[in-house]
Parts: C-alpha cells; structure tokens; sequence
C-alpha cells in the first residue's frame, strides 16, 4: 500500500473483557489493520491503533467508535486517566505518502460524521482545531467528562459538531497530529501528591519541557505511583530527556524509579542508542511496537 493513514482511537474501557473484545473486534473491518490493541485496568482505557488506506481506517474507526457509544456508559467510568467520553479520542496521523494537511481534513469530515451518525458532540483539536484554544487536547479535556458536562449545561465549550448536551456517551475529541509516545514512569511508594507535583514541574502547561503532557496518580494494581506523560512531538523533547526530568525531580523527593514503558507504537526515530537501557524501558517489544518495523513486515 503506497499510502498509510494511522488513526489511535482511545476507549473508555479497560475492564471489562467482553466490551474490550466487542470494540477491537468492530474496529477489524476490510483494508484496515489493528496492529495494536492493549487494555489498562488502571487508566480503565483501551489504546488501539489502525493502518491501511484513508477510507478503511475511517470506516474502523466510526464502527469503534459505534460499539463504545452502544456499551460504555460514562456516567459509571472512573479510571486513573482523564476521559470525558466513551469514544474518548480519535487522532488521525500521516504515515506514509499521506500529508498533514489531508489528515485534517480527513479529521474534519470524520469528526461531522461521528457526530451526525451517532448523536455525540465532536471536538476537533490539535492540527484539525477549528479553534485556537482547542488545539491542545488538555484543554479540550479540561475538567473531564464531568466538568466538561456542567460547562455544556451552562452554555458554555460547545462543540464543534453535534447536540450541545453531553449524555450518557459522553464527547469525542477527533484530530490530526504527528505520532506521539505515551512514556510512563512508575516511581515506588504511594506519594501520589509528590508525583502529582512532579508531573506539574515538567509538563509543558506549566512551564516545564516543550511539548510533553504529564499527570500524576496512585497505580493500586501495582502498588507504586506514576506520572503518565505523553511525549507530542519527540524531536522537540524525547524520551531521554523526559526520563532525566522526571528523574531529578524524583531524586529530589527521595522516590527510587522502578521502571518506564511505552504503551502503544512508536516511530523508529523516537528511541536513540542506549535509550531503551537509560530509561529501564520494560515489556518493549520493537517488532511489535515500532511503526516502521510493522509496515516493513507486510502489516499494513
């Protein structure tokens, strides 16, 4: 295939076996590939990743999309990652001989559409942002489902497609970026105010590293805390330098760094040499993980 579009979309379930199986299995339709699929009881969130052409992954992810809407109920979701809808994101990313700008547009039409078809209000950010406050899923997100539920009743962030109520299905951000790396740390002990303070020093939003979104909280299945980041743009800071971040401000509050993960694929370029061995990078598999390597592979 000469052209490659990724779309990750993000669920809102990360419990429950049956609804986790329903959903990848809905995203599995002709000409798209579900080359990753991993559910998190903690963050109770389902990351998936799709390639193949513009339509094919368009089509898996409005069939997700459907299934998440018909079986998560957000008015019961808790889990330790912020959410505010059961379709919860869904970013669109070029990969190969696809550009950018055909990403957008590929967001804005996808995004009118999940919303005409299944009655959920759409917000479109980062690349795809029809708005300039909304191109940081952070702030899209701010508040969560329920904040963002009180600030709809108000009048208020009304979304871009869509009814101007946000129900039981909650809201789905839909955009267009460059692949990022979700990057965690888990840190021993259960000092969660201590890693909710490392977390703020070294995310972008408060004056920490460029283009790195960080949050911090108490993991029970593991017994440690984390902070959670997402790397947006590795060439602006990768995943070295925000270990060595994290890491001093760790250092700093007496916490040990048990080990680090990636969740979901990542481009070949966003680990250097020794990176993997700097970091304590656990349970990272390249074949499986590395976008280029699954493409090489005949994958997509």
């Amino acid at each position: 295939m000469s052209e490659i579009v990724g779309v990750v979309p993000n669920f809102s379930e990360g419990r429950r076996a049956d609804v986790i199986d329903a959903i990848v299995a809905a995203l599995r339709v002709p000409g798209a590939r579900v080359v990753y699929a991993e559910a998190d009881p903690a963050h109770n969130r389902l990351d998936t990743t799709v390639l193949g052409s513009a339509e094919a992954v368009r089509r898996s992810a409005m069939a997700g999309a459907a299934k998440a809407v018909e079986t998560i109920d957000m008015f019961a979701h808790r889990g330790g990652h912020p959410r505010m809808g059961a379709a919860d994101v869904i970013p669109f990313m070029p990969v190969r001989g696809v550009t950018m700008q055909e990403c957008v547009e590929l967001a804005r039409s996808f995004g009118k559409e999940l919303a005409d078809s299944l009655g959920v209000p759409v917000y479109l950010y980062d690349r795809a942002a029809l708005l300039p406050e909304r191109a940081s899923l952070a702030d899209v997100r701010r508040g969560e489902f329920e904040g963002l539920r009180e600030a709809v009743s108000r009048g208020e962030r009304l979304p871009d497609f869509g009814p101007p109520e946000i129900g039981r299905a909650g809201a789905t951000a839909v955009g267009a970026r460059k692949p990022l790396v979700a990057f965690n740390l888990y840190l021993a002990g259960r000092n969660e105010e201590a890693v909710k303070e490392i977390a703020r020093t070294v995310r972008e939003s408060s004056g920490g590293l460029p283009a790195v979104r960080a949050i911090g909280f108490f993991v029970p299945e593991r017994g440690c805390v984390t902070v959670s980041m997402n790397l947006v743009d590795h060439e602006v800071t990768g995943i070295r330098a925000a270990f060595d971040a994290v890491a001093a401000e760790a250092a700093a509050r007496g916490l040990e760094i048990l080990e680090s993960e990636i969740v979901g694929l990542v481009p070949a370029s966003a680990l250097g040499e020794g990176d993997a061995e700097h970091v304590g990078l656990a349970g990272f598999d390249p074949a499986k993980q590395v976008l280029e390597k699954l493409i090489e592979r005949g994958q997509a």
